[in-house]
């Protein structure tokens, strides 16, 4: 059965960055499509970013529009883990992160089988 557990949320000024960790442990995440959500009190689960693994060990990455040029996904086989790289932080990317997994790659919510707990990312103007 395959776990995740997201990690690196904290509070931050504008402008800052910070790094999310997804690490897996079960399963190989790399047999997994990945992809990151977020979620405020007032809306619903939003996609931010995934992942999908090509052979040789290779990536490709989808974004969605608000967050492209400022978050980068990445993966580590090595590690089990999945990042997210958030750069020029903004108040309006204030929301709890969460890390998904399953056998393809959607953006809607609904689609993806495994979630991890969410990791809350503040942003102060």
């Amino acid at each position: 059965q395959l776990q995740l557990v997201e990690s690196g949320g904290g509070l931050v000024q504008a402008g800052a960055s910070l790094r999310l960790s997804c690490a897996a442990s079960g399963c190989t995440i790399s047999s997994f499509a990945v992809a990151w959500f977020r979620q405020t009190p007032e809306k619903e689960r939003d996609f931010v970013s995934a992942i999908n693994w090509s052979a040789r060990n290779t990536y490709y990455a989808t974004y969605a529009d608000s967050v492209k040029g400022r978050f980068t996904i990445s993966g580590d086989n090595a590690k089990n883990t999945v990042y997210l790289q958030m750069s020029s932080l903004k108040p309006e990317d204030t929301a709890v992160y969460y890390c998904a997994a399953g056998g393809a790659s959607y953006r809607t919510s609904q689609k993806w089988p495994y979630w991890g707990q969410g990791t809350l990312v503040t942003v102060s103007s």
